[in-house]
């Protein structure tokens, strides 16, 4: 964490342009939190969403589209989901027991790291007001608990009640080759915590992006895709607005 923060923010908005969000992009976990798992567990999709630091970090620095980065695991606190969900600190994840999170003093974890995040990420975006927030994540091309289900689009789309802005990305990225997921590997109408939050309930669009981690595992990856994503942003903010 900087300053002991439970995020960072990278880039200055500019009011009505595009911002970034990377909720799960730290594996860090603060010394006095004991979550009894083993320390090469950190550096799975279990502790983080693998490339999306990167790519929000180059979005930011080399395209101008700053960004509210996390800076804590969701294995203490998970700012992707809601305060009254058992999952905000959750007790096992993708088959794998967490222990320290049994019995944890769950309140304290939402008051130190998730509200802290979401008031800061609230007055962020209020400033900005921007005409589009991409909400950045990544997937596994298969889960350790489901390791007969493929799960094989490149990149996809969530979104819960509002795919306006989806839906036009979903077509950019098909006509650039890729295979392209609706509403996969998961639903956005289950799980969209942060974006029912920020911008469906203020009625701002936006784009619930994940990507493949296989994907984006080098920096060179991450370099490639922050320009797609980017470009597919900006065509999308368009899009929107007829042009």
């Amino acid at each position: 964490m900087i300053d002991g923060l439970p995020y960072r923010q990278v880039g200055e908005p500019a009011r009505g342009k595009i911002v970034c969000v990377a909720d799960h992009a730290s594996n860090y976990v603060p010394e006095e939190i004991e979550l009894g798992v083993p320390p090469e567990l950190l550096e799975t999709h279990i502790a983080l969403d693998i490339g999306t630091e990167g790519i929000a970090d180059r979005m930011s620095r080399r395209h101008a589209v700053p960004a509210h980065i996390a800076c804590v695991s969701r294995l203490v606190c998970d700012f992707h989901r809601r305060e009254d969900e058992a999952s905000v600190v959750p007790t096992s994840s993708d088959g794998h027991l967490i222990p320290g999170n049994i019995g944890a003093n769950v309140e304290g974890r939402i008051e130190k790291y998730h509200r802290v995040y979401h008031e800061a990420l609230a007055k962020w975006l209020d400033a900005a007001q921007p005409e589009l927030i991409v909400a950045l994540h990544s997937f596994t091309p298969k889960l350790e608990s489901k390791p007969f289900e493929d799960r094989p689009w490149e990149v996809a789309l969530l979104y819960n009640q509002d795919d306006s802005a989806a839906q036009h990305a979903m077509r950019l990225f098909r006509e650039e080759g890729l295979e392209v997921g609706d509403n996969q590997p998961y639903s956005g109408k289950q799980l969209n915590a942060t974006m029912d939050r920020h911008a469906e309930g203020r009625n701002r669009p936006y784009l619930t992006v994940e990507i493949r981690q296989d994907l984006i595992a080098t920096e060179a990856d991450q370099a490639r895709w922050a320009a797609l994503l980017t470009d597919v942003a900006n065509r999308t903010a368009l899009a929107l607005k007829g042009v």
